[in-house]
């Protein structure tokens, strides 16, 4: 699948990689994909992201992913269903970082121990990519872009998805923004 993939989105892949290396995370996963996405410069996905996310907007992007982070990746559906049942996640992370520390929850341990020298993807980034191909395709795309990890990452679900959507960045406003480029 990689060979089909254009530099624009080689270069959000190897981003990925990088910001998982970054952060000492042991797989490069959804976050570290838009995180890359978010560096990208004169492609369509951050033509994109620059139109539904202006640069002034993504410190609130990143701190809500962080936030995220330390709840150990709980999407807001997930926190109201454990609340329904009487978990209260807010105090839960209170009481382990008062324990364990800040961020104790992230999982981003700095303990890695692979040994081929690389960053395996997790299960859901596998999902992203697999969505990109299935994306291009509906779009009768010849060659896998950035836009189309942009527009996979929006309809993956979890906690990125929801980040972006409330930042205004879902599908429908991506393919907009995407399809508006091209005809421009």
């Amino acid at each position: 699948m990689f060979e089909r993939f254009t530099k624009a989105a080689r270069t959000v892949v190897k981003g990925a990689v990088e910001h998982a290396e970054r952060a000492g995370a042991t797989v490069v996963t959804p976050e570290h994909l838009l995180l890359a996405l978010l560096d990208g410069e004169g492609t369509r996905a951050a033509g994109a992201l620059r139109t539904l996310c202006p640069p002034d907007r993504r410190p609130s992007l990143v701190a809500a992913l962080t936030d995220a982070r330390r709840r150990a990746g709980l999407s807001r559906a997930d926190q109201e269903a454990l609340a329904d049942l009487g978990i209260d996640v807010g105090a839960i992370v209170a009481r382990v970082e008062e324990t364990h520390g800040e961020g104790a929850l992230a999982g981003d341990r700095k303990d890695s121990g692979w040994w081929s020298g690389r960053r395996s993807f997790s299960r859901e980034a596998k999902t992203v990519m697999e969505k990109s191909l299935r994306v291009a395709l509906a779009r009768k795309d010849r060659e896998i872009g950035d836009e189309h990890i942009l527009l996979a990452l929006t309809t993956t679900g979890g906690v990125v998805a929801e980040v972006l959507a409330d930042h205004g960045v879902t599908y429908a406003s991506v393919d907009t923004a995407v399809s508006g480029a091209a005809t421009a």
